[in-house]
């Protein structure tokens, strides 16, 4: 199975989570738009002041999806158990 590699972009300052959970949606249209094989996005509230958005992508499509959207940084994705 390939690695996967989680993408994320900071938002920071009083709008930080609505602009994170804004920025999900237009995550996942650029998925569907470019017939990618991922479906894990989602956004997090780190505290009042920042929050990201976050995009799942395998080896194979890290590059791309890194080239297109210009991530702030990206660490291993390990999975978490329910």
């Amino acid at each position: 199975m390939s690695r996967q590699i989680k993408l994320l972009w900071d938002f920071k300052g009083p709008a930080a989570a609505k602009t994170a959970e804004h920025h999900e949606i237009h995550l996942k249209e650029y998925i569907v738009i470019e017939k990618l094989p991922l479906n894990i996005t989602g956004f997090e509230i780190r505290s009042e002041m920042h929050a990201v958005a976050f995009m799942v992508v395998t080896d194979e499509n890290m590059i791309q999806v890194r080239d297109s959207l210009k991530p702030h940084r990206g660490e291993v994705y390990i999975e978490k158990e329910p």
